[in-house]
């Protein structure tokens, strides 16, 4: 495919998020994600802690939150997840807790799949509505567990790179400094990518072939690397304290999160028109039907 065409790819997907309304998706995952965030933490932490330390898996993922949003915005979550904790309560106080535990983790992605449904103008059948409802939060509960366990991958191959650039370091130049620095980030966005092409292949109700969800994966990475960086960048550099005083970690946060949604939907739109010029337009599943979608004119 020439430059060219992926300019035009560009420019379509830019004028479908628009056409979509991106950005009000955007913040409607940026308020469900906000509500979720603490219990889907909560899950992720419970269920890895049983092959590793509860008190390692808790420190490491909130030393890369801490990287993406701050020290602040990073101690205020730890706070929120303690207090989401149930180890102090017993009974049906318990098993409630764990039931609103679990649709409360689990909501995010089902806006997720709801959003990027309405993006790829494909819609879930209504019938066996308790059905769809099930697996919907069963494939939403598998994505934590995955996103966790791409977590811990990337901890040990950073760990491992880390190591060998340390050991390599007194031997060979600062060069081999750089080339570790720039292995650990295509490391990095390679697994970012895998997540992208998990979500888009697995969560909406369409057919799609891995390697359009690929493509359309590895340009959202990128996007989302770039906006770490610049965020990160934006954090260090501007004083948001003095500005909006005690929530300003929450204001990060949420702006953190909202990004995040634009580039995930963005990226959506991209492997959609990706896969329509590529001649592979993305199908409704059995359990799903194409929507049209029409544009009313008002009657002078």
């Amino acid at each position: 495919m020439k430059i060219s065409e992926y300019f035009t790819i560009l420019k379509t997907a830019a004028t479908d998020f628009m056409n979509d309304q991106g950005m009000k998706l955007s913040a409607a995952l940026s308020y469900y994600t906000i509500f979720s965030l603490a219990p889907m933490l909560l899950v992720m932490i419970t269920v890895l802690s049983v092959f590793f330390g509860r008190d390692a898996i808790q420190g490491q993922v909130f030393e890369q939150i801490s990287g993406l949003v701050g020290n602040e915005a990073a101690t205020q979550l730890q706070d929120i997840l303690k207090n989401a904790e149930l180890s102090n309560k017993s009974g049906v106080a318990a098993a409630i807790g764990v039931g609103t535990l679990l649709i409360g983790a689990t909501g995010v992605f089902a806006e997720i799949q709801s959003s990027i449904n309405y993006i790829w103008s494909i819609e879930a059948r209504p019938e066996k509505g308790w059905l769809k409802y099930l697996k919907t939060r069963l494939i939403s509960f598998s994505l934590i567990l995955t996103l966790g366990f791409l977590l811990i991958v990337t901890l040990g191959v950073n760990a491992l790179v880390d190591l060998l650039s340390a050991r390599l370091e007194k031997y060979f130049s600062e060069a081999s400094i750089i080339f570790f620095y720039i292995l650990n980030t295509a490391i990095a966005l390679g697994i970012i990518t895998l997540l992208f092409a998990v979500i888009f292949k697995v969560l909406p109700d369409g057919k799609i072939r891995w390697k359009e969800c690929f493509v359309g994966a590895g340009f959202t990475a990128v996007l989302f690397a770039l906006g770490k960086f610049l965020i990160s960048f934006y954090i260090g550099q501007s004083d948001l304290g003095a500005t909006y005083g005690a929530s300003a970690s929450i204001i990060i946060l949420l702006s953190w999160v909202y990004y995040s949604s634009i580039i995930l939907y963005f990226g959506a739109e991209f492997t959609k028109v990706y896969a329509n010029s590529d001649g592979t337009h993305i199908m409704p599943s059995p359990h799903a039907v194409k929507i049209i979608k029409m544009v009313a004119e008002k009657e002078k």
